[in-house]
């Protein structure tokens, strides 16, 4: 693979910042200014510690976007907000939107948090949410099951709601319009009621013809999350919460189909492989779910934090949380090209159809007890809790016979109606009764040896007793499969940070990780035998915030390594085991400046080198060194921001380079990189109001972002768009 000199220019461009949008401090408009991430090394993070340590002092890589960076930057969905993480991809899976790749690790060995609390695998709860509702994004890179319980190993994201401030009335909104019938609105209002008492809401509205711009794909979701602060003394505050969430994407879009170079109209260059398949520029618009088919879900969270001040350095937080939530996934199951035949001169796409459910509950109880105090006259930081909760999923999976279904032509389907007659799914016709019950104790110490230099660890054990049930509707009377496996993972870290200078630290740790062979909801029942893989990690780096805080640079090196994933034994390919091994090293650099009040640049740099060290699959076929899917060796980013001498106007624009991925673990099918450009300009009518205009992939590149459910199957970016929105605040 050849390096583009786009991304090496983008690398030699590490001698700036992100640039950033902000609240203006006299509760005007969000305008441009000079402080981005300068000022983020000294704010706490809830995804890198439970000690309430600055992301200066915690050992780890830590990334925060908050809501005016997302506003600034014009992500409006969470897969567009994970993908501008440093380092990281995402794409948009209908069974697993907002799905993440990140350090060489993808899917659910990435946790996603709902304002810390793991309701389960990233895979089976996250959805493409409107961004309006988040406070902030955390990020923190590398395992974290010490923190958040299995899963946790490629890293988490934490996104944490906005909640009531103590900062008088206020309301701020946002209206944009744009490309493909793209209308986003969302709206929010804070009062405080009294010095003891807040309230806050928000609402948030987007509906699309289609976010990719595909066929039949029209897309919209909402959102309505409402929060009560009271804070009757300064040792006492109550939070409490209800999030609600709806999404439906109609003939969900699952990618385009991998053609023969023979039968292709227009070849593109985003995909190479081995046997000479290609995207057709083409279908770039097709979309071959039958009208009817959708990926949808409607969910609601209960939630509330107690936190009381016991003095002489205690407090005790208590978290509780209810979650319930739907989902649907109606839609083609697997997608094939087949050669041209009578009716079909074209060739053709033969399509599965596929039905699943879920109806999804879950409960959650977590305490800490935490001292800020001395030992032997050193500053100590500690927290010791207890965790419990309870999941009841339900998923029924219903699959139809490819033979019972029409095939399309490619360039011009007549993609028909998808069928609601149960007797069209007979492939399979099963539902899935899962109940979890997780049991869990932690304990974190941060030691200061000095001022300077922080000794930190943690531990935690989880006991997982896990419920699994198969009814099989195909067979009469319907027999019942049932498991009972129980696992008792225990996860451990050690770190240190060390401050050099006042504007410099040094850090360094050691981790642990585990993770089930895959979603432990879903995973079918002949994998319940198996135990959780385990991983750990080593990761040194520094972070800066020097000339005053107007410039921040954060570099890490690390490895990451999992082990006991499913292999083949090496002496009989016939047998599935554990045994198999993955891992990934690389560095990471993030740079941050603001060269002026007026002008504000950024880049980062991301390497990872990622590779399966030990797999055997079907027929002893040894995929050892290959890199694993959804997986670029390179991630890099540029941008900037400035405003305009005399006139309040800022331009801005962004840059986003991601090399090649495979989409098979043989490496034969390869999503070439791509290079994004993006740009908008912004102009403050009054002290309150401001519009912009955005140009999103400005050169109308034809790229893959990520693979689907099958090798064969590239979702392919959205082309060149533009839309002009208006922000306020007062």
């Amino acid at each position: 693979m050849k390096t583009s000199p786009v991304a090496i220019s983008i690398a030699a461009c590490l001698t700036a910042a992100p640039a950033l949008a902000d609240e203006a401090p006299d509760g005007g408009a969000i305008t441009v200014t000079a402080q981005r991430d300068q000022l983020k090394l000294e704010q706490r993070s809830d995804a890198g510690s439970r000690l309430d340590l600055t992301i200066m002092e915690t050992p780890a890589s830590v990334e925060t976007l908050t809501q005016a960076d997302l506003q600034f930057r014009g992500l409006r969905t969470a897969r567009e907000a994970f993908a501008d993480v440093p380092g990281a991809i995402a794409g948009n899976v209908p069974g697993n939107p907002a799905v993440v790749s990140m350090r060489g690790f993808a899917g659910n060995v990435v946790s996603i948090l709902q304002d810390g609390v793991r309701i389960s695998s990233s895979t089976v709860v996250q959805r493409d949410t409107n961004t309006w509702h988040f406070d902030r994004i955390e990020v923190i890179k590398g395992p974290a099951s010490v923190l958040f319980g299995e899963g946790a190993l490629g890293g988490v994201i934490n996104k944490v709601t906005r909640k009531p401030t103590f900062d008088g009335n206020h309301m701020d909104a946002l209206l944009s319009y744009g490309s493909f019938d793209t209308l986003s609105a969302a709206g929010g209002v804070n009062v405080q009621v009294s010095d003891t008492l807040a309230l806050r809401a928000d609402a948030s509205y987007l509906h699309s013809d289609s976010l990719y711009d595909v066929d039949d794909n029209r897309t919209r979701s909402s959102g309505l999350t409402a929060s009560l602060l009271f804070r009757p003394s300064d040792d006492l505050s109550i939070l409490l919460a209800v999030d609600h969430y709806n999404d439906r994407a109609d003939s969900a879009y699952q990618g385009a189909v991998l053609i023969p170079l023979a039968y292709a109209r227009d070849p593109g260059k985003a995909v190479s492989t081995a046997n000479g398949m290609v995207v057709d520029k083409a279908t770039r618009h097709r979309n071959y779910t039958p009208r009817g088919g959708y990926s949808g879900a409607d969910d609601t969270t209960i939630r509330s934090r107690i936190d009381l001040a016991l003095g002489a350095g205690w407090s005790l937080g208590t978290d509780l949380l209810w979650y319930t939530a739907n989902r649907a996934f109606v839609n083609n199951g697997t997608r094939t090209f087949v050669a041209p035949s009578a009716g079909f001169p074209n060739g053709s796409i033969q399509r599965g159809l596929t039905r699943f459910y879920h109806d999804h509950q879950f409960w959650n109880v977590r305490t800490a007890l935490g001292n800020d105090g001395t030992i032997a006259g050193l500053r100590n930081r500690f927290t010791i809790g207890a965790e419990y909760n309870h999941t009841d999923l339900a998923s029924l999976r219903e699959t139809s016979t490819s033979t019972l279904v029409a095939r399309v032509d490619p360039f011009d389907p007549a993609v028909g109606m998808f069928p609601t007659d149960g007797t069209q799914y007979r492939a399979s016709n099963v539902n899935f009764d899962s109940r979890l019950r997780t049991t869990s104790v932690f304990a974190e110490d941060a030691l200061n040896l000095t001022p300077q230099w922080l000794l930190v660890g943690g531990i935690r054990y989880d006991h997982m007793d896990l419920d699994r049930a198969s009814t099989d509707y195909l067979v009469t009377p319907n027999p019942v499969t049932r498991a009972n496996p129980k696992f008792d993972p225990f996860s451990w870290r050690v770190g240190t940070s060390y401050a050099l200078t006042p504007a410099l630290t040094i850090y360094g740790q050691y981790t642990t990780a585990v993770s089930p062979v895959s979603s432990i909801l879903l995973m079918p029942l002949a994998n319940t035998r198996f135990k959780l893989t385990k991983g750990y990690s080593y990761e040194g780096g520094f972070k800066l915030a020097a000339f005053d805080r107007r410039l921040t640079i954060t570099g890490a090196a690390y490895r990451i390594v999992q082990n006991d994933i499913i292999t083949r034994d090496p002496t009989d390919p016939t047998l599935t085991v554990q045994g198999g091994t993955q891992s990934s090293q690389g560095v990471e650099l993030s740079v941050g400046a603001a060269v002026t009040d007026a002008l504000s640049l950024g880049a980062s740099f991301g390497y990872a080198d990622a590779q399966y060290d030990e797999l055997v699959e079907a027929g002893g076929i040894d995929r050892a060194g290959n890199r694993p899917v959804n997986v670029p060796s390179t991630t890099a980013a540029a941008n900037f921001a400035y405003t305009l001498p005399g006139v309040p106007v800022t331009l801005s624009g962004f840059v986003r380079h991601v090399s090649g991925f495979y989409t098979d673990t043989a490496n034969t099918i390869l999503v070439e990189g791509r290079t994004i450009f993006d740009a908008a300009v912004s102009w403050q009518i009054a002290e309150q109001l401001t519009m912009a205009v955005r140009g999103r992939n400005l050169t109308d590149a034809f790229y893959g972002e990520y693979s689907g459910y099958g090798s064969n199957d590239i979702y392919i970016g959205a082309p060149r768009s533009v839309e002009v929105s208006l922000s306020t605040r007062f």
